[in-house]
């Protein structure tokens, strides 16, 4: 375990890292169907399908390479994935800057995929510096750093939008260029000698990885679950940016606003009520909560018609998100402090084999729902598959809560 004053160095920059990670995110989110228009063409719902190839695209590097970053990091140490990672994605944000085709654009998602490590290392630094009973509330810290981010980002994103869809890229780029900055200077290597152990490909295998960490009491199960969850909710990222224009007349100022109200919700969830749902419900109890409270929501996005309650909706979705910290913490727990990186990665590879076909899915779904001719016309279908994912992860769950498995306590 790092010194104190290391460990507390180490979360400070994490945290910083994920809310500067979430803002440049955020910066792009309001004008990646207006940058797909400008350089393919087409209408607003040929523009989500390419959103969907682009997204998947990203998913897939992920997968493929999250064990082999995560195993890595094991071995050499945090600090140099961490930062070679935000220097590649201050790169990628410059290439989809200046990309003039969607083959470079497709180009750029893939590169920023192999190396795109920077949440899953953050994770697994403060697995390193935390006892197991402060894991989940540390988990819980830096998803509402990275709502922060995504408060501000989303809105400048908006701002930025004005003076044309390739601005937030410049803006996004400088921003993973500081973190770079601030990390070089700031961040520790919370790597121990003790913790240290060399690099396997067989353990750097996604399929492997999987496998090996799937095995462990519980796990397994519980990465379905993410899976499943992860998967559902891909359907925000996925459509949003689509869905609202069409379904309420939103602007792109007013989609901004809208993930800017979405971090604030995720924020005060993630900084303010994970710690009294975990010490009131249990990691159980919160897990189930948040699980049937993203039912509930989704089903009504499938359905509403006013932009008003759409809007009031948005930052009370958030707390649908009490699940996943929840769920980090009780798998964190269970894995050795060797192998808290490999555990980060594993995860990774999970969510992105999820959202590998979500966005694909998605989108088609939208694009199906909303074309001319479309067998039906409701833009909110998407969300409604969703909901009925959502479901099944709930059922799933509780089966493994019935046989002890899911929950340690």
């Amino acid at each position: 375990m790092p010194r104190p004053a290391a460990g507390r160095l180490s979360m400070v920059f994490i945290l910083a890292t994920l809310a500067i990670d979430a803002l440049g995110i955020g910066l792009i989110l309001p004008v990646m169907p207006d940058l797909i228009r400008q350089v393919n063409g087409g209408t607003l719902a040929d523009a989500a399908v390419w959103g969907g190839i682009l997204a998947t695209a990203f998913a897939v590097m992920q997968f493929l390479f999250g064990p082999v970053l995560g195993v890595l990091s094991d071995s050499v140490g945090r600090r140099p994935v961490l930062l070679i990672s935000l220097a590649i994605i201050a790169a990628d944000y410059l290439v989809m800057a200046v990309a003039y085709t969607i083959w470079l654009l497709l180009a750029a998602r893939i590169a920023g995929g192999i190396l795109a490590a920077t949440h899953a290392t953050a994770m697994a630094c403060v697995a390193d510096i935390s006892r197991p009973g402060d894991k989940a509330s540390r988990f819980a810290l830096t998803h509402a750093a990275y709502g922060v981010g995504f408060v501000l980002g989303p809105l400048l994103g908006g701002v930025l939008g004005a003076f044309g869809p390739r601005a937030p890229f410049y803006a996004a780029a400088l921003l993973a260029l500081t973190n770079l900055a601030l990390g070089w200077i700031a961040l520790p290597e919370t790597v121990t000698a003790a913790m240290r152990r060399p690099f396997a490909w067989t353990r750097a295998n996604p399929f492997a990885a999987i496998s090996h960490i799937g095995r462990l009491p519980g796990v397994g199960r519980l990465l379905v679950v993410l899976a499943i969850y992860e998967f559902a909710l891909y359907v925000y990222p996925a459509i949003w940016a689509f869905f609202t224009p069409v379904r309420f007349g939103w602007d792109t100022p007013m989609v901004g606003l809208s993930l800017a109200l979405f971090g604030v919700g995720f924020t005060i969830v993630q900084a303010g009520l994970v710690r009294p749902f975990l010490r009131h419900l249990g990691e159980n109890g919160t897990i189930l909560f948040g699980l049937c409270y993203e039912v509930l929501i989704l089903t009504l996005l499938g359905f509403i018609t006013s932009g008003r309650l759409a809007m009031v909706l948005t930052p009370l979705s958030a707390l649908g998100s009490l699940a996943v910290p929840a769920l980090q913490g009780v798998m964190s727990s269970r894995v050795s402090d060797d192998s808290q990186g490999e555990l980060q990665g594993v995860i990774t590879s999970t969510i992105s084999l999820a959202t590998i076909l979500a966005p694909l899915v998605m989108t088609q779904v939208f694009h199906l729902s909303t074309r001319d001719g479309a067998f039906i016309h409701l833009p909110g279908l998407a969300f409604l598959l969703a909901a009925a994912l959502m479901v099944a992860c709930v059922l799933l769950y509780v089966a493994s809560a019935r046989e002890g498995t899911a929950d340690p306590h």
